[in-house]
């Protein structure tokens, strides 16, 4: 069912620096039932990585008819629960960016996550966009959507230059780019090797007046307690929480663990 501005509307309202949407990132079906049940879950956010893994792909090789069919999977469980949901576009595919906009939207989906990591066609290889192509993208995003009927579509645009060894200051100086195209949020990935200091996120949040999303690493056997919890992030100002691929990750390591008791026994 095609998703209604008045849906993305009320989406868009829970981007409240210093009182963050919660996103615990989901793949398929049972997961966003699983998980948009819980009583604090306000919407539902897919996770490209998850997504691939579960349809038996990378990342890299997630292809958007793959995409669609989990978008197809999830919304009816999305749209049962009365919970919004935003869909890990990745890239946005290239020339398809556009027409992709136009399928989740029609598939009821009021957001998505936007990367300024182009991928080449096969997923061979990946670069940082310039900052003009990002942010034209992003441009492309919300002009598809509004023509589709949702001015008031969430883009979450996310920022790779810190993660590829780029500074912060860089990162957030794109980010400011990215809101006046239209995002919403901006994700700044951090250093591959480690999470974002507070002193990282305080930084993001002066520089993007708190609009701004943080992947939480999730507490677990043999994990480090996080630096910073969600409270901590709504503490200094964020908009928007996510984790990612953590959610496919531990429902894996619980597959395992209960096979094993068989194999075992």
């Amino acid at each position: 069912m095609k998703a209604s501005n008045a849906q993305a509307q009320s989406f868009k309202a829970l981007h409240v620096p210093g009182r963050p949407l919660l996103l615990a990132n989901i793949h398929d079906a049972t997961s966003a039932r699983v998980v948009g049940a819980l009583p604090r879950c306000a919407a539902l956010a897919t996770a490209s990585y998850s997504v691939a893994l579960a349809a038996g792909a990378t990342d890299d090789e997630l292809d958007l008819p793959t995409q669609l069919a989990a978008v197809r999977a999830v919304a009816p469980v999305a749209a049962a629960l009365g919970k919004p949901l935003t869909v890990d576009l990745q890239d946005g595919y290239g020339a398809q960016l556009a027409s992709a906009v136009r399928a989740v939207i029609d598939l009821g989906a009021v957001g998505i996550n936007l990367e300024d990591t182009l991928r080449e066609p096969g997923g061979d290889s990946a670069a940082v966009a310039d900052e003009a192509t990002a942010v034209d993208r992003i441009r492309t995003a919300a002009r598809a959507a509004r023509e589709a009927g949702l001015p008031d579509f969430v883009i979450n645009a996310r920022s790779d230059t810190f993660m590829e060894g780029g500074t912060l200051e860089e990162a957030i100086r794109r980010g400011r780019a990215y809101l006046e195209a239209g995002a919403t949020t901006v994700f700044i990935f951090g250093p591959q090797a480690r999470p974002c200091t507070r002193e990282e996120v305080e930084a993001m949040v002066r520089g993007l007046e708190g609009r701004v999303n943080v992947s939480l690493a999730l507490p677990g056997p043999g994990k480090p307690a996080p630096e910073l919890s969600a409270k901590d992030l709504a503490e200094i100002g964020i908009a928007r929480v996510s984790v990612g691929p953590q959610l496919y990750f531990a429902a894996a390591e619980a597959l395992k663990a209960a096979a094993g008791h068989l194999f075992e026994s």
